[in-house]
């Protein structure tokens, strides 16, 4: 799977580390900034890498900031996205193996990089059970196209 993976100043660090386990755990990781720990603000990288997400440009992604919750809510602005923020091994099972989330939103300051690398490892490789929650997702889906969002352009399109 493609794998974008982005953060602001705070989450600069675990995103580095991200990048590389996810690079290890066979996927190609895709660097959706920033390049350097100076202070940026969230909403520009957290809608950059939903756009690729809504847009099919990569499979999911993963969002890091303070604690997880500013990202997710610009990442939700997106058709199709599925923005979740985890803070344990069971939300992060759970967000895809009920809520099919195409993106994870970790918190930098409020959990251990053991914690992260297990809840990236999780998410990576729970699946999608779809049944009774496939028929739930169909309605959030229809929700979307009738309240929310256009449709989003690709780049340069």
């Amino acid at each position: 799977m493609k794998i974008a993976v982005a953060s602001d100043h705070r989450g600069y660090g675990v995103k580095e580390k991200i990048l590389s386990q996810v690079t290890e755990l066979g996927h190609e990781a895709l660097d959706y900034g920033p390049q350097t720990p100076e202070t940026v603000d969230y909403p520009d990288l957290a809608a950059e890498t939903a756009r690729a997400v809504s847009n099919g440009v990569v499979d999911r992604a993963i969002l890091i900031c303070g604690t997880g919750i500013g990202m997710c809510i610009v990442a939700n602005k997106f058709r199709g996205v599925r923005a979740a923020p985890c803070h344990d091994d069971l939300t992060a099972e759970m967000s895809r193996r009920h809520n099919d989330a195409n993106i994870l939103c970790l918190s930098a300051d409020l959990i251990g990089d053991r914690l992260a690398t297990r809840m990236v490892e999780i998410w990576l490789t729970t699946e999608f059970e779809g049944g009774r929650h496939a028929r739930r997702l169909e309605k959030i889906n229809q929700l979307e196209r009738s309240n929310c969002c256009p449709p989003v352009p690709a780049p340069g399109g």
